[in-house]
């Protein structure tokens, strides 16, 4: 059975609109709430949100959930999701909650949802949640006397501050380095600069005046332009972009180019396996990140290993495995020696701790293998997926099939919006451009 609420990333949608109204999120605190109820024990949930206006209708209602069967509710306010997934572990939660739709605009809002053990849920239990939503419940309500209790947790940004410093190297400090540091008017915000700071870095912010309506716009990871701006204006080392809710990033060198995700995971894997620090001699990454990476890893005798799109897939096919580090060409990057889920600021430091160690500028220490020529884009659409169209399928089978081996094509829908992602990627540019210029065409021409 297909899963109708929940897509790669917990549940998603525009927000005050089914399903990401009060409605389904109060339904959603008392399914779940039912679901992680296991023994006599005074249940827990932990609550963080980025900063959308909307997460302050969405936190009340999951909230009402949660205590109507009976769960005691931690909440933090505005907390980046991986600091939510070690807060879960830290206060011994039964359940850890983000209300947040990470990299998109602020009319869109989501929730995400941790086990006891930090870790993003199964498919089977989301499956299971939507059953209980759809079929009842009642049953599941508490007399009076077992109401769950709201407390507010005011330290909790100080706790990942700490957590956040541990994970650099003690030995290291970031004294002398100038970083910009975009925080996309999202989650982390307050805490990120902090940490950087404290460690010793010079350090210029932005994007660290959320208004509610100002998340990701025209800044963060997925709008760089702003950072890259900065870096060359301040003179900076370096640049971080994280996006709304802290679990991805992107780093700008010092001359104001960007530096993706698979660069990321060569120079961490590279740093670690040369510790003797990386585990399975390999890194996980999806269907969407590029040849080059591959082929840098094989180099040095590790192997990618790859997982469908979604940073919850990442870290199954790592558990999985054995494997310690994983992400995505976005930039969301498990590093689970430290975390169970993407962190930005995490990654990040880790890069940092390169940096300082080797003495070099990021335009080398971030360089490690040139990327095949790649191309992305998005087809939207609005009734329907064209995808599940004969015609469509059979013109995309003909396209595929004059490729003849010499790239690699990919079709596939976001579980996040309503898009359609083409990519496709090979050694001639060319031929790239006029793949997914032909599909983008097909798919277009099937919305008509």
């Amino acid at each position: 059975m297909a899963r109708k609420l929940f897509g790669t990333d917990g549940i998603r949608g525009t927000a005050n609109s089914a399903p990401m109204d009060a409605e389904t999120a109060l339904k959603v605190g008392m399914a779940v709430g039912r679901v992680f109820t296991r023994g006599e024990h005074r249940h827990r949930v932990v609550i963080g949100k980025d900063t959308r206006l909307s997460g302050y209708m969405i936190e009340p209602a999951l909230v009402a959930g949660f205590s109507s069967v009976g769960m005691d509710v931690f909440t933090f306010g505005p907390l980046p999701t991986p600091a939510v997934a070690m807060l879960t572990r830290s206060l011994r939660a039964d359940l850890g909650v983000m209300i947040s739709a990470s990299h998109n605009p602020y009319q869109d809002n989501g929730i995400k949802l941790f086990g006891p053990d930090a870790y993003k849920l199964s498919d089977e239990v989301e499956l299971e949640i939507e059953h209980l939503m759809a079929n009842g419940l009642r049953e599941g309500l508490v007399a009076p006397a077992r109401l769950g209790r709201v407390k507010r947790i005011d330290d909790a940004g100080a706790r990942y501050i700490e957590y956040a410093k541990a994970t650099f190297p003690r030995h290291l400090r970031l004294d002398g380095l100038r970083i910009a540091i975009d925080c996309a008017n999202g989650a982390g915000y307050r805490v990120a600069p902090i940490v950087l700071w404290e460690l010793g870095a010079e350090v210029v912010p932005i994007g660290v005046s959320p208004d509610g309506f100002n998340i990701n716009q025209e800044c963060g990871s997925t709008d760089p332009a702003h950072l890259r701006e900065k870096v060359r204006e301040v003179r900076a080392d370096i640049g971080i972009a994280l996006d709304g809710d802290a679990d991805r990033v992107l780093i700008i060198d010092e001359k104001g180019r960007i530096v993706d995700g698979d660069q990321l995971m060569a120079v961490i894997g590279n740093s670690w396996h040369a510790r003797g620090l990386l585990k399975g001699e390999g890194v996980v990454a999806t269907v969407m990140s590029n040849l080059g990476l591959e082929r840098f890893l094989g180099a040095q005798g590790l192997k990618l290993h790859r997982a469908p799109v979604g940073d919850r897939y990442v870290v199954e096919k790592m558990r999985e495995g054995g494997l310690n580090i994983g992400g995505e060409q976005s930039g969301h990057i498990i590093l689970n020696d430290f975390t169970t889920t993407g962190d930005g600021l995490v990654a990040a430091l880790q890069v940092l701790a390169v940096l300082v160690e080797s003495g070099r500028p990021v335009s080398e220490v971030c360089h490690l293998f040139d990327p095949l020529p790649q191309l992305l884009e998005n087809v939207r659409y609005a009734n329907g997926s064209p995808l599940e169209k004969a015609e469509v399928k059979a013109e995309i089978g003909r396209i595929e099939a004059n490729l003849n081996g010499r790239g690699r094509l990919l079709i596939r829908k976001s579980g996040t919006e309503p898009l359609i992602r083409v990519m496709a990627e090979a050694e001639d540019e060319a031929l790239v451009r006029s793949v997914v210029r032909e599909v983008v065409g097909v798919l277009e021409g099937a919305l008509v």
